[in-house]
């Protein structure tokens, strides 16, 4: 879906036609969902938070600007519910659950019962990780990698200029590679 397809979606919307807010629900509703699944750790609260943001783009659609890119209004919108999910709860590293944070689907059909195994814990470990890392640091991370943004479009959604955001990946990198050989160190026998 292009930017005017979308913004021609948005204007349908705007004129009284809701059902045409389902196309952008459905094209957006897994990068919201692991987006707040990622910054939270926690999969009621993304589930929650992505509802949440899907309504509030609803109420405030006549402030959606068509020049712009949709997904990137949308994932501001998102951002700001998370953070203040994340501020009402008063805790930098939400709830981890091991297990759970396998939202990209199905391993390769080359892939045995081991090496799957072993993928599942290391994506576990860095999971963890990412939890632990501060709220902007894990943000850029995540809409850079995990959502596959260009540094571009993560400044555009977090506000920050270009080069402070660079900086976050960057530090943000730095500070997973250490907490995963920390990580190492203590799980060696």
């Amino acid at each position: 879906m292009d930017q005017k397809l979308e913004a021609e979606i948005v204007a349908k919307v705007l004129k009284g036609d809701r059902q045409e807010y389902a196309l952008l629900v459905e094209k957006y509703k897994s990068p919201i969902y692991n987006l707040a699944y990622r910054m939270t750790g926690n999969r009621e609260d993304a589930g929650d938070l992505a509802q949440e943001t899907f309504v509030r783009a609803f109420q405030h659609l006549q402030r959606f600007d068509p020049d712009k890119f949709f997904f990137t209004w949308l994932y501001t919108i998102s951002l700001n519910i998370i953070k203040n999910h994340l501020r009402k709860k008063r805790e930098v590293t939400a709830e981890y659950e091991p297990g759970s944070a396998h939202l990209t689907g199905p391993a390769g059909d080359r892939e045995n019962p081991e090496q799957l195994f072993i993928r599942h814990q290391q994506a576990d470990v860095l999971d963890s990780c990412l939890q632990k890392l501060p709220v902007d640091l894990r943000e850029a991370i995540i809409l850079r990698f995990y959502a596959e943004l260009s540094f571009e479009e993560v400044a555009a959604i977090s506000g920050a200029s270009l080069s402070a955001v660079k900086m976050r990946v960057y530090r943000g990198l730095e500070r997973l590679k250490q907490l995963m050989s920390e990580f190492g160190s203590e799980h060696t026998p």
